[in-house]
Protein backbone atom coordinates (compact mmCIF):
# COMPACT_ATOMS: atom_id res chain seq x y z
CA UNK A 1 0.00 0.00 0.00
CA UNK A 2 1.64 3.40 -0.72
CA UNK A 3 -0.11 5.14 1.76
CA UNK A 4 -0.31 5.38 5.81
CA UNK A 5 -3.08 5.96 7.97
CA UNK A 6 -1.15 8.29 9.45
CA UNK A 7 -0.41 10.52 6.26
CA UNK A 8 -4.96 10.23 5.98
CA UNK A 9 -4.73 11.74 9.20
CA UNK A 10 -2.62 14.48 8.54
CA UNK A 11 -4.16 14.89 5.06
CA UNK A 12 -7.87 15.41 6.88
CA UNK A 13 -6.11 17.48 9.78
CA UNK A 14 -4.94 19.59 7.43
CA UNK A 15 -8.19 20.13 5.15
CA UNK A 16 -10.18 21.12 8.34
CA UNK A 17 -7.98 23.53 9.70
CA UNK A 18 -6.24 24.85 6.59
CA UNK A 19 -2.89 25.01 8.43
CA UNK A 20 -0.73 22.47 8.80
CA UNK A 21 0.68 23.92 12.41
CA UNK A 22 -2.46 23.68 13.66
CA UNK A 23 -3.10 20.34 12.13
CA UNK A 24 -0.04 18.80 13.94
CA UNK A 25 -0.97 20.33 17.27
CA UNK A 26 -4.40 18.38 16.74
CA UNK A 27 -2.30 14.90 16.01
CA UNK A 28 0.14 15.47 18.41
CA UNK A 29 2.93 15.84 16.57
CA UNK A 30 5.66 18.19 15.22
CA UNK A 31 5.44 20.41 12.41
CA UNK A 32 7.88 19.24 9.97
CA UNK A 33 6.53 15.47 10.54
CA UNK A 34 3.22 16.49 9.78
CA UNK A 35 4.36 18.52 6.64
CA UNK A 36 6.40 15.74 5.69
CA UNK A 37 3.52 13.00 5.70
CA UNK A 38 1.42 15.36 3.41
CA UNK A 39 4.37 16.24 1.28
CA UNK A 40 5.04 12.49 0.86
CA UNK A 41 1.44 11.60 0.47
CA UNK A 42 1.63 13.86 -2.78
CA UNK A 43 4.44 12.71 -3.95
CA UNK A 44 4.08 9.16 -3.73
CA UNK A 45 1.11 9.82 -6.02
CA UNK A 46 2.17 12.98 -8.32
CA UNK A 47 -0.83 14.89 -6.87
CA UNK A 48 -1.49 17.97 -5.00
CA UNK A 49 -4.08 18.05 -2.43
CA UNK A 50 -3.74 21.89 -1.45
CA UNK A 51 -3.07 25.48 -2.86
CA UNK A 52 -0.48 26.81 -0.57
CA UNK A 53 -1.58 30.22 0.37
CA UNK A 54 1.81 31.81 2.37
CA UNK A 55 1.08 29.47 5.83
CA UNK A 56 -2.41 28.94 4.43
CA UNK A 57 -3.54 25.27 2.94
CA UNK A 58 -6.74 26.10 0.79
CA UNK A 59 -7.85 22.19 0.06
CA UNK A 60 -8.64 21.89 -3.92
CA UNK A 61 -11.01 19.91 -5.65
CA UNK A 62 -8.60 17.32 -6.14
CA UNK A 63 -8.46 17.73 -2.49
CA UNK A 64 -12.23 17.66 -2.21
CA UNK A 65 -12.76 14.93 -4.05
CA UNK A 66 -10.50 12.78 -1.65
CA UNK A 67 -11.60 13.79 1.17
CA UNK A 68 -14.91 12.12 1.78
CA UNK A 69 -13.29 8.97 0.88
CA UNK A 70 -10.46 9.40 3.36
CA UNK A 71 -13.00 10.22 5.90
CA UNK A 72 -15.06 7.07 5.49
CA UNK A 73 -11.54 4.98 5.55
CA UNK A 74 -10.36 6.61 8.39
CA UNK A 75 -13.63 5.85 10.07
CA UNK A 76 -13.83 2.21 9.12
CA UNK A 77 -10.09 2.16 10.70
CA UNK A 78 -10.78 3.52 14.06
CA UNK A 79 -13.83 0.69 14.24
CA UNK A 80 -11.24 -1.92 13.37
CA UNK A 81 -8.79 -0.55 16.44
CA UNK A 82 -11.64 -0.58 18.76
CA UNK A 83 -12.26 -4.46 18.02
CA UNK A 84 -9.35 -5.73 17.53
CA UNK A 85 -7.97 -3.72 21.41
CA UNK A 86 -11.48 -5.39 22.40
CA UNK A 87 -12.64 -1.57 24.09
CA UNK A 88 -15.97 -0.88 23.39
CA UNK A 89 -17.27 -0.89 20.44
CA UNK A 90 -18.68 2.98 20.92
CA UNK A 91 -15.94 5.63 20.55
CA UNK A 92 -15.73 8.86 20.02
CA UNK A 93 -19.11 11.01 18.79
CA UNK A 94 -19.82 14.34 17.88
CA UNK A 95 -23.46 15.37 17.64
CA UNK A 96 -24.52 18.63 16.28
CA UNK A 97 -28.18 19.42 17.18
CA UNK A 98 -30.33 22.88 16.03
CA UNK A 99 -31.37 25.05 19.33
CA UNK A 100 -34.60 23.73 20.06
CA UNK A 101 -33.37 20.50 19.57
CA UNK A 102 -30.47 20.28 21.58
CA UNK A 103 -32.06 22.74 24.44
CA UNK A 104 -34.63 20.16 24.65
CA UNK A 105 -34.26 17.03 23.26
CA UNK A 106 -31.11 16.16 22.62
CA UNK A 107 -29.32 16.63 26.22
CA UNK A 108 -31.76 13.54 27.76
CA UNK A 109 -31.04 11.81 24.48
CA UNK A 110 -27.12 11.91 24.97
CA UNK A 111 -27.66 10.99 29.11
CA UNK A 112 -29.51 7.81 27.85
CA UNK A 113 -26.87 7.24 25.58
CA UNK A 114 -23.86 7.51 27.89
CA UNK A 115 -26.01 5.46 30.45
CA UNK A 116 -25.99 2.74 28.00
CA UNK A 117 -21.86 3.26 26.87
CA UNK A 118 -20.39 4.91 29.34
CA UNK A 119 -16.89 4.38 27.96
CA UNK A 120 -18.17 6.61 25.15
CA UNK A 121 -17.11 10.28 24.31
CA UNK A 122 -19.39 12.31 23.47
CA UNK A 123 -19.58 16.01 21.87
CA UNK A 124 -23.02 18.05 21.91
CA UNK A 125 -22.23 21.72 19.51
CA UNK A 126 -25.71 23.67 19.19
CA UNK A 127 -26.27 26.17 16.21
CA UNK A 128 -28.93 26.70 13.28
CA UNK A 129 -29.63 24.25 11.14
CA UNK A 130 -27.17 26.23 8.26
CA UNK A 131 -24.28 25.74 10.87
CA UNK A 132 -24.46 22.26 11.52
CA UNK A 133 -25.12 21.30 8.69
CA UNK A 134 -21.99 23.06 7.26
CA UNK A 135 -20.06 21.23 9.41
CA UNK A 136 -21.21 17.91 9.15
CA UNK A 137 -20.58 18.68 5.39
CA UNK A 138 -16.63 19.16 6.32
CA UNK A 139 -16.72 15.96 8.17
CA UNK A 140 -16.40 18.18 11.93
CA UNK A 141 -19.11 17.04 12.76
CA UNK A 142 -20.51 12.87 13.04
CA UNK A 143 -24.50 13.36 12.76
CA UNK A 144 -26.44 16.34 12.78
CA UNK A 145 -30.41 16.74 14.15
CA UNK A 146 -32.00 19.72 12.23
CA UNK A 147 -35.27 21.35 12.39
CA UNK A 148 -35.29 22.70 9.05
CA UNK A 149 -35.68 21.25 5.46
CA UNK A 150 -32.17 20.99 3.53
CA UNK A 151 -30.85 20.26 0.28
CA UNK A 152 -27.39 18.97 -0.02
CA UNK A 153 -25.61 17.58 -2.36
CA UNK A 154 -22.97 15.75 -0.20
CA UNK A 155 -25.69 14.99 3.12
CA UNK A 156 -28.54 12.29 3.17
CA UNK A 157 -31.03 14.12 4.97
CA UNK A 158 -33.45 11.21 6.48
CA UNK A 159 -37.11 11.88 8.32
CA UNK A 160 -37.13 11.82 12.12
CA UNK A 161 -39.66 13.19 14.07
CA UNK A 162 -43.43 15.71 13.80
CA UNK A 163 -42.93 18.55 15.33
CA UNK A 164 -45.05 21.69 15.30
CA UNK A 165 -44.88 25.77 15.62
CA UNK A 166 -47.09 27.39 17.83
CA UNK A 167 -47.31 31.39 18.32
CA UNK A 168 -48.20 32.82 21.23
CA UNK A 169 -48.18 35.73 23.68
CA UNK A 170 -47.77 36.87 27.36
CA UNK A 171 -50.87 36.33 29.71
CA UNK A 172 -51.38 40.25 29.71
CA UNK A 173 -51.15 40.53 26.06
CA UNK A 174 -54.17 41.76 24.04
CA UNK A 175 -54.57 39.05 22.13
CA UNK A 176 -54.55 36.26 24.91
CA UNK A 177 -58.10 35.64 25.63
CA UNK A 178 -59.02 35.48 21.77
CA UNK A 179 -59.74 32.13 20.46
CA UNK A 180 -58.60 32.65 16.96
CA UNK A 181 -56.45 35.12 15.09
CA UNK A 182 -56.87 36.54 11.34
CA UNK A 183 -54.39 37.54 9.19
CA UNK A 184 -54.82 41.19 10.18
CA UNK A 185 -54.12 40.27 13.59
CA UNK A 186 -50.92 38.79 12.33
CA UNK A 187 -49.97 42.40 10.30
CA UNK A 188 -51.24 44.49 13.33
CA UNK A 189 -48.91 42.69 15.73
CA UNK A 190 -45.53 43.31 16.48
CA UNK A 191 -43.07 40.43 16.17
CA UNK A 192 -40.29 38.63 17.63
CA UNK A 193 -38.61 35.72 15.79
CA UNK A 194 -35.75 33.34 15.27
CA UNK A 195 -32.71 34.55 13.24
CA UNK A 196 -32.20 33.77 9.11
CA UNK A 197 -30.89 30.30 9.01
CA UNK A 198 -32.74 28.79 11.85
CA UNK A 199 -35.39 25.89 10.97
CA UNK A 200 -37.87 27.41 13.03
CA UNK A 201 -36.98 30.82 10.95
CA UNK A 202 -37.58 29.16 8.07
CA UNK A 203 -40.99 26.87 9.00
CA UNK A 204 -42.61 30.73 10.10
CA UNK A 205 -41.43 32.10 6.83
CA UNK A 206 -43.38 29.62 4.56
CA UNK A 207 -46.21 29.46 7.25
CA UNK A 208 -46.82 33.30 6.58
CA UNK A 209 -46.45 33.25 3.15
CA UNK A 210 -48.12 36.20 1.54
CA UNK A 211 -47.86 38.70 4.95
CA UNK A 212 -44.08 38.17 5.90
CA UNK A 213 -43.19 41.75 4.09
CA UNK A 214 -46.41 43.05 5.92
CA UNK A 215 -45.35 41.98 9.54
CA UNK A 216 -43.05 44.61 11.93
CA UNK A 217 -40.76 42.44 12.99
CA UNK A 218 -39.30 44.04 16.25
CA UNK A 219 -36.33 41.63 17.14
CA UNK A 220 -34.42 38.33 15.54
CA UNK A 221 -32.95 36.40 18.21
CA UNK A 222 -30.96 33.54 18.09
CA UNK A 223 -32.34 31.80 21.13
CA UNK A 224 -35.90 30.37 22.17
CA UNK A 225 -35.43 31.35 25.56
CA UNK A 226 -34.28 35.01 24.95
CA UNK A 227 -37.87 34.93 22.32
CA UNK A 228 -40.01 33.93 25.55
CA UNK A 229 -38.31 36.32 27.73
CA UNK A 230 -38.90 38.80 25.54
CA UNK A 231 -42.56 38.07 24.71
CA UNK A 232 -43.42 37.70 28.48
CA UNK A 233 -42.48 41.03 28.96
CA UNK A 234 -44.81 42.06 26.95
CA UNK A 235 -42.63 43.48 23.24
CA UNK A 236 -44.60 41.42 20.66
CA UNK A 237 -45.90 38.22 20.18
CA UNK A 238 -43.80 35.09 18.91
CA UNK A 239 -43.66 31.40 17.59
CA UNK A 240 -41.50 28.49 18.58
CA UNK A 241 -41.99 24.88 18.68
CA UNK A 242 -44.42 23.39 21.32
CA UNK A 243 -41.69 21.42 22.78
CA UNK A 244 -40.04 24.62 24.00
CA UNK A 245 -43.25 26.17 25.11
CA UNK A 246 -44.89 23.41 27.62
CA UNK A 247 -43.11 24.43 31.04
CA UNK A 248 -44.24 28.10 30.03
CA UNK A 249 -47.90 27.15 29.09
CA UNK A 250 -48.25 25.46 31.89
CA UNK A 251 -47.40 28.01 34.07
CA UNK A 252 -49.32 30.39 32.71
CA UNK A 253 -46.65 32.89 31.74
CA UNK A 254 -47.18 32.34 27.80
CA UNK A 255 -50.42 31.96 26.23
CA UNK A 256 -51.18 29.77 22.59
CA UNK A 257 -52.84 31.76 20.39
CA UNK A 258 -54.66 29.71 17.82
CA UNK A 259 -53.93 30.73 13.84
CA UNK A 260 -56.00 27.54 12.18
CA UNK A 261 -55.71 29.00 8.90
CA UNK A 262 -51.89 29.10 9.04
CA UNK A 263 -50.08 25.25 8.92
CA UNK A 264 -46.92 25.62 11.58
CA UNK A 265 -46.45 21.53 10.99
CA UNK A 266 -42.75 20.74 10.17
CA UNK A 267 -40.59 17.78 10.95
CA UNK A 268 -37.35 17.19 12.50
CA UNK A 269 -34.51 15.22 10.50
CA UNK A 270 -31.03 13.56 10.94
CA UNK A 271 -28.13 14.45 8.55
CA UNK A 272 -25.40 12.51 8.14
CA UNK A 273 -22.56 12.99 4.80
CA UNK A 274 -23.66 10.21 2.00
CA UNK A 275 -20.11 9.31 2.45
CA UNK A 276 -19.55 8.72 6.23
CA UNK A 277 -18.92 5.46 7.58
CA UNK A 278 -22.33 4.46 9.81
CA UNK A 279 -20.29 3.42 13.24
CA UNK A 280 -21.70 1.66 16.32
CA UNK A 281 -21.99 4.85 17.77
CA UNK A 282 -23.71 6.61 15.01
CA UNK A 283 -26.24 3.40 14.60
CA UNK A 284 -26.89 3.76 18.32
CA UNK A 285 -27.80 7.35 18.79
CA UNK A 286 -29.49 7.35 15.89
CA UNK A 287 -31.78 4.03 17.40
CA UNK A 288 -32.17 6.11 20.79
CA UNK A 289 -33.21 9.25 18.90
CA UNK A 290 -36.03 7.20 17.11
CA UNK A 291 -37.23 5.70 20.41
CA UNK A 292 -37.88 9.16 21.58
CA UNK A 293 -41.18 10.31 19.43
Amino acid sequence: MRYSLRQLEVFLAAAQYENITRAAESLAMSQSAASSALKDLEQQFDVQLFDRIGKRLQINELGKLLRSKAEALMAQAVALELALGRQSEVGQLKVGATLTIGNYLAVEIMSRFMKQQPSAKVGLEVANTATIADKVARFELDIGLIEGELRHSDLDVLPWREDELVMFCSATHPLAKRKKLSDKDLVKATWIVRETGSGTRQTFDRAMHGLLPDLDVLLELQHTEAIKRAVEAGLGIGCLSRISLEDAFKRGSLVPLAIPHRDLKRRFYFILHKEKYHSAGIEQWLKLCRETI
